[in-house]
């Protein structure tokens, strides 16, 4: 018997023979081809610039995540004035001071020894200053400070206490 030589190509030897397999029980369809259920978003939605029809006409939809064109200003603003309220009389500005509840609070609080921030300490030293223009205005003497000065000037024995005892000696 005559040598043949092998080869790579495998070809067929005969004709294939149709098999009826137990999961190929379904018959196959042969009518209109029905376009498949998507699951979720098209590939590349992100990215693509979503154009829909609106009912007004031909006019294109923006996408909701493009923000305002507006420009937005980054300097610093400059601090607002702050409405100053005019008062008719200084006793009536000096009774609408004394009823000022924010003051009442902050100065409790010095009382206390509690510390203010920046912004307190301004509000309260720039409504105290206020206070003892309206009183000199008016001529309101405060009791409490100048009692201390008219005392010590008119009591003799308050001039013993500055005395030292070891200058005698």
């Amino acid at each position: 018997m005559a040598h043949s030589k092998k080869s790579r190509k495998v070809g067929l030897i005969g004709v294939r023979k149709e098999q009826k397999n137990s999961w190929d029980k379904k018959p196959k369809k042969t009518g209109p081809v029905k376009a498949k259920k998507t699951k979720g978003k098209p590939a590349g939605s992100r990215h693509s610039v979503a154009l829909e029809k609106n009912t007004q006409g031909q006019s294109v939809k923006k996408d909701p995540r493009i923000g305002s064109k507006k420009p937005i200003d980054l300097r610093p603003k400059p601090e607002t004035a702050v409405k100053v309220r005019k008062f008719a009389t200084p006793a009536a500005e000096l009774a609408a001071l004394e009823a000022d509840n924010r003051l009442h609070t902050l100065l409790e609080k010095l009382e206390t020894d509690v510390e203010l921030t920046k912004d307190e300490q301004a509000y309260v030293d720039e409504k105290m200053a206020r206070h003892k223009v309206l009183c000199d205005l008016l001529g309101i003497v405060d009791d409490i400070d100048d009692a201390a000065e008219v005392d010590a000037q008119d009591d003799p024995l308050a001039a013993l206490d500055a005395i030292n005892i070891n200058d005698f000696r």
